[in-house]
């Protein structure tokens, strides 16, 4: 939590007041406090944990021999931060390869910032969800009719689900995505929160703290973990109903592993 709120201030030093933006090869932004916010992190991480994995958007995955990985993402939603929009997050995750058959660690351990509105939510496994030092909890929403959809942005033709058929049977449908709409799920302001494409960086964080909160997180064809390139997170009591809303054939995307 430490490391997330230290980064965070590194953000706000570039926040409103028209920081420079470069386009990365896959053509999305970024900018140089992305850059310095994933610098501090890895330089703080391996002063003090220099045998654990890093995997972060903004750099090369460090490999590591502990069987912990640490996943960053220095600012996710970096349009909103350039925009000067406070919906922005900083994500800190730390995965554990337990089971040596897995493919991939698990997050066990996850923190997300939101610098420019100053909260907070964090989790870890048997340890619950907590929102700014408050105990956070799903919402009791039982029907999708009065639930609030999120998602991270208007649907297009290069997404890899329709999500028509989930936006006409819910009450309320907004773009308060990236990681403050799994927020907004995890601290019950929300219903169900979807995220078309993603990198693992995008959601590590959150599955701990959506889980931890009493909600759900799988893919959108209903798989666990953030390695499958796009994800849903719910109150739990809605997640069955949301997936079936969703075609039975989901595009696969390229994952990421992690470092271990």
């Amino acid at each position: 939590m430490d490391l997330a709120w230290q980064a965070g201030r590194i953000t706000l030093r570039h926040f409103q007041v028209g920081v420079e933006v470069d386009a990365k090869a896959d053509g999305t932004p970024v900018t140089r406090a992305d850059r310095d916010a994933e610098r501090f992190l890895r330089d703080a991480i391996g002063a003090r944990f220099p045998d654990d994995a890093v995997v972060g958007e903004e750099d090369e995955d460090r490999p590591g021999t502990s069987g912990r990985t640490w996943i960053l993402d220095p600012i996710d939603g970096t349009k909103a931060f350039v925009h000067g929009v406070p919906l922005y997050s900083v994500l800190v995750a730390v995965a554990f390869a337990e089971d040596p058959g897995a493919s991939h660690p698990a997050p066990r351990v996850g923190v997300v910032h939101h610098p420019g509105l100053g909260e907070t939510v964090s989790a870890y496994v048997n340890g619950g969800c907590w929102w700014n030092g408050r105990r956070a909890a799903v919402s009791p929403t039982t029907r999708l009719e009065d639930a609030l959809v999120t998602t991270s942005d208007f649907p297009d033709h290069e997404q890899p689900v329709d999500l028509e058929r989930l936006y006409a049977a819910a009450r309320l449908r907004r773009t308060w995505g990236d990681a403050y709409g799994y927020s907004m799920v995890a601290t019950g302001r929300a219903d169900v929160m979807i995220d078309p494409i993603v990198a693992p960086w995008d959601v590590a964080a959150v599955i701990p703290i959506v889980e931890e909160a009493g909600g759900r997180f799988s893919s959108l064809d209903g798989r666990p973990g953030p390695w499958h390139g796009h994800g849903v997170a719910t109150n739990g009591l809605l997640h069955d109903e949301v997936l079936e809303l969703l075609p039975a054939s989901v595009c696969s995307r390229p994952t990421q592993p992690a470092t271990t």
